[in-house]
């Protein structure tokens, strides 16, 4: 079950298999350990809050350990017990019925596809958490397991994650919880206290490059892909996009003008507003995610205490709805730009 629809089977970015048709996951094997430890040992939380930048896994992690909980219902079963990964076999009756999105007792939210525009809408709506409420509500299939999977949980509005903590805070029997979220920090802090948080680095290049080789139909060492792997900051979805060279050059543009806030320089910017403007589509995009990751590595690098998180935070939800409103109306880019990149100014360092 699913309260959204991306495309068939794969990401906003073309190439990339959608996490629920992944069965595959590169890196991350003390992660997959400890979700297989807490659910054989019988002390599985009902609440995961899986964190770490974008495009490293994260969701894949997910798909696959809900993959492997419907699969094998009871903990106690000599195939969990004797289980060395979370892997199961594609052609399993419940990973088929994952990828075609027709398992009853898994519920995805994540964001909608615009219909206007034919991108994804910027957050999760609230109606779609609630109906998660109903979901939790109503009888579980044959292994009585229910389990959502929320991708991410900071495209969620206020009031639907008001609406999720409802769910959280009272859990049903056999339920489980999966949050993929990008920044751990933004996450309601009521959330947050409630779930068992497993973070997830990004990967190394090489294995960036070998996850996006198999994505693609590529060859590891192809020396276009080993440049984006390098420039992705361990995300196989950037990379992947990066691959195709114009990306990488915007990335790599919007990057040199990060590493000199507080300072700005105009012509720069003008330059990289026009080039935004002229790009292709996936342009603006690839501006908004590296500068979501630098507000990402900010608020990791700072003293975990609400004055010095606040003021990034204020600015990430700025810059989301900026963005937002830049896409829907096709505005021009270049106030855009030199907006995000004062806001940055004024939460730099000194």
């Amino acid at each position: 079950m699913s309260a959204s629809r991306r495309t068939s089977e794969t990401t906003t970015t073309s190439a990339v298999p959608h996490p629920r048709a992944t069965d595959l996951l590169f890196g991350h094997h003390a992660a997959e350990q400890a979700l297989l430890a807490a659910y054989r040992g019988g002390r599985m939380p009902h609440a995961w809050l899986i964190g770490g930048p974008a495009g490293i896994g994260k969701a894949t992690l997910a798909y696959r350990i809900a993959r492997f909980v419907l699969a094998n219902p009871d903990p106690a079963a000599t195939e969990v017990k004797e289980a060395v990964s979370l892997a199961v076999a594609p052609e399993h009756a419940v990973a088929r019925r994952i990828t075609a999105r027709a398992q009853g007792d898994l519920f995805a939210l994540e964001r909608r596809i615009n219909e206007k525009t034919g991108r994804l809408f910027q957050d999760i709506p609230v109606d779609d958490v609630r109906r998660a409420v109903v979901f939790f509500g109503s009888t579980a299939g044959e292994g009585g397991w229910r389990i959502a999977i929320v991708d991410s949980v900071d495209e969620l509005n206020p009031a639907g994650a008001n609406s999720l903590l409802k769910i959280i805070e009272e859990p049903p029997q056999r339920s489980l919880v999966l949050l993929v979220a990008h920044s751990t920090a933004r996450v309601l802090p009521t959330i947050r206290s409630r779930c068992r948080v497993l973070m997830l680095r990004p990967l190394d290049p090489p294995a960036v490059a070998q996850a996006a080789a198999v994505a693609l139909g590529r060859d590891a060492e192809d020396p276009a892909l080993l440049a984006a792997a390098a420039g992705a900051d361990g995300s196989v979805a950037r990379a992947i996009a990066l691959c195709g060279g114009p990306l990488l050059a915007v990335r790599a543009r919007v990057t040199e003008q990060l590493e000199r806030v507080p300072a700005l320089d105009p012509r720069a910017l003008h330059s990289l507003a026009d080039a935004l403007d002229q790009g292709e589509r996936d342009a603006l995009e690839t501006f908004v995610e590296t500068v979501r990751e630098w507000l990402s590595n900010e608020l990791r690098r700072r003293p975990q205490d609400a004055s010095q998180l606040a003021p990034l935070a204020e600015v990430w939800a700025r810059l989301d709805g900026a963005a937002r409103e830049v896409e829907t109306f096709n505005l021009d880019r270049r106030p855009f730009v030199f907006a995000v990149f004062g806001w940055l100014a004024e939460v730099a360092p000194g």
